[in-house]
């Protein structure tokens, strides 16, 4: 599989984690992986005849929207399918998406579901244009247009940034505190914008923490990369590995099929 990642422009930046095309070429459908959580929304759009993916067993012909919030997926790209990508920052995906977000939670839907006929659209003006660069900025543009008409709430914003300067370590009970809100009041405003509870979101966080630990300082010790991520102990630590990986950690760093 070709895979490329492109610019992301500076208006989109604070929403837009990563832009990238992905192409599977050969003769065969490409290998089943495991796509783990990491509390972010992506767009795959199709640009071409063929199929998308397979994603947990089920057959996606066209563009769609996943939402890898607390589960992981097992994705197998279909031979000469074109796609690409567009993986939104942790609560961002609200500003373009416009719906609640916990009714997307770990769920793979058609974007014609969400976007309607714009998605048939934007899938036509892409299958067109020459390449992939002109489908980036093709879809960039798009994704302008559709910011200007939402705005980031403050609240949420400012606890998404708490949790990526503590490293995953701050409380449910100091989002209380710096918002003034009730703990009912953000939960509901987080299953809203994130799809998922302040505590859950932190847990999910956490697990995302000890990953990039994993991926960054293989030499480390799993029991160091633990305390690194903020685990109070070795046993919640295998705990989350096998909620959302479905793997211990030893089991991830060993397989090659997993994606993180």
């Amino acid at each position: 599989m070709r895979l490329q990642s492109y610019h992301i422009i500076p208006a989109l930046q604070p929403y837009i984690k990563l832009i990238c095309t992905m192409e599977a070429d050969g003769d065969a459908d490409n290998g089943n992986i495991r796509v783990l959580p990491d509390t972010c929304v992506e767009l795959f759009l199709n640009y071409t005849g063929t199929p998308v993916a397979v994603i947990d067993h089920k057959l996606h012909k066209r563009s769609i929207v996943t939402s890898r919030m607390s589960r992981p997926m097992d994705v197998q790209m279909r031979k000469g399918a074109g796609v690409m990508a567009v993986c939104f920052q942790p609560g961002m995906a609200y500003q373009f998406i416009k719906i609640p977000m916990d009714s997307l939670s770990n769920t793979t839907v058609a974007l014609s579901d969400l976007w309607g006929n714009i998605a048939v659209d934007m899938e036509d003006r892409l299958s067109a244009c020459y390449n992939n660069e002109m489908r980036v900025n093709l879809m960039q543009n798009y994704l302008l247009k559709q910011l200007a008409a939402g705005k980031v709430d403050p609240d949420i914003l400012n606890c998404l940034n708490e949790v990526q300067l503590s490293g995953a370590s701050v409380s449910v009970n100091q989002f209380v505190k710096d918002t003034g809100f009730s703990q009912r009041h953000l939960s509901r405003k987080f299953h809203e914008h994130i799809g998922l509870s302040p505590k859950e979101y932190l847990r999910v966080s956490r697990f995302v923490s000890s990953l990039n630990y994993l991926k960054k300082y293989p030499e480390y010790s799993l029991t160091e990369i633990a305390y690194q991520s903020g685990y109070y102990d070795q046993a919640h630590f295998i705990r989350d590995y096998k909620a959302y990986a479905g793997y211990t950690p030893k089991q991830v760093l060993q397989n090659d099929h997993v994606l993180y």
